[in-house]
């Protein structure tokens, strides 16, 4: 039962359509062989049920062999046995529709020759349909092979990425917590109140930190602590130098956010922009949702500007790699001058579906 089912669902009307014309084609090429008298639409109609017979047979050698797994050539060799028995077939249950009897069909010599006629007929139509089918099929399927391969390659190009960053975590975080330990040790004895302030930054640093290594999602509310822990270990080194606000509201915190992301902007707004500065500068952490429910992530620095950096360092192009193996077209990285002076980093994710 389930395989008649599934013969059924074959019988688009792509194919019904095409069986339509060619039996209109093949009827115009037989009905010079046939009596003035007799009906065009007759043999249109004794045609197409050979036609009919012959798709199901193909269809139902198609699906026989999908179960049995057989190779292509042998698939191809049972189609067209499928074809023949399907004409022969078809045109003796055309045959019968009108009234005839097999001992009619086959001892009546004009009736004889006619069947011969609707049979090659019939095997010629088959072939042109099978032709096309075929070709369907096997474009259908370089589609889907070229499909699998694209999904393959975004996928190894997503774990590249994802590796890529993991290795920037590796080298980055050692170095960050070296240099933090090392400020600690100097002021244990020089400022001990600050020493304190310094370990509980970067305990809560390391809190939100740790996780992000070993997942592959997080929010928008982890990632903000981290850059809050962050630019308060910063600005314990810098002093007045650097000023900062970082200003998540309780409504974005459970955002869905790509890890180390927003870290990257604000590391980088640090360093290519504030810390150069002798009079230092601020850095300012929001994020917003559109109108159309577009994520917009930003962090605005008043240091050097675009001017003196490219935009294109790796921190920066890692993003944007990441952004199109993660949604595609529907995130990016902006950069923009700030007002008077700096640099606006934006990360943009659009709803997913838009």
């Amino acid at each position: 039962m389930d395989t008649v089912i599934t013969i059924l669902r074959h019988f688009t009307w792509r194919r019904i359509l095409l069986a339509v014309v060619l039996t209109t084609v093949a009827t115009a090429i037989v009905k010079p062989y046939f009596s003035y008298d007799v009906k065009f639409w007759y043999l249109w109609l004794r045609l197409f049920i050979v036609a009919v017979v012959m798709l199901t047979t193909y269809v139902a050698t198609n699906v026989i062999y999908a179960s049995i797994k057989r190779p292509r050539l042998k698939l191809m060799q049972a189609q067209f046995i499928a074809m023949v028995a399907g004409s022969i077939l078809g045109t003796v249950i055309s045959g019968l529709v009108i009234g005839r009897s097999l001992s009619q069909m086959v001892s009546n010599e004009p009736i004889f020759w006619g069947m011969v006629i609707f049979t090659s007929a019939g095997i010629a139509l088959g072939v042109l349909t099978a032709t096309f089918l075929v070709y369907r099929e096997q474009a259908a399927r370089a589609a889907a092979e070229i499909a699998t391969a694209d999904s393959q390659k975004h996928e190894l190009e997503k774990q590249v990425l994802e590796a890529r960053l993991k290795l920037m975590q590796a080298q980055i975080e050692p170095h960050f917590l070296f240099n933090t330990l090392a400020n600690v040790q100097h002021l244990v004895e020089a400022n001990p109140p600050l020493a304190a302030k310094t370990l509980e930054s970067l305990i809560t640093y390391l809190r939100a930190a740790l996780p992000e290594m070993r997942e592959g999602g997080t929010t928008l509310g982890r990632e903000a602590d981290m850059a809050k822990a962050y630019l308060e270990i910063q600005q314990l080194r810098m002093g007045p130098r650097l000023k900062f606000d970082v200003a998540i509201g309780p409504e974005m915190r459970g955002q869905s956010f790509p890890p180390m992301m927003l870290m990257t902007l604000v590391e980088n707004a640090i360093k290519h922009g504030i810390d150069p500065l002798q009079g230092g500068g601020e850095i300012r952490v929001g994020a917003r949702v559109g109108s159309n429910g577009e994520l917009d992530v930003r962090v605005a620095d008043t240091g050097q500007g675009l001017s003196h950096s490219s935009g294109m360092g790796i921190g920066l192009q890692n993003i944007r790699e990441r952004l199109a193996a993660l949604y595609g077209k529907s995130a990016k990285l902006l950069l923009e001058e700030n007002t008077p002076r700096g640099v606006v980093a934006r990360i943009r994710i659009e709803p997913a579906g838009d």
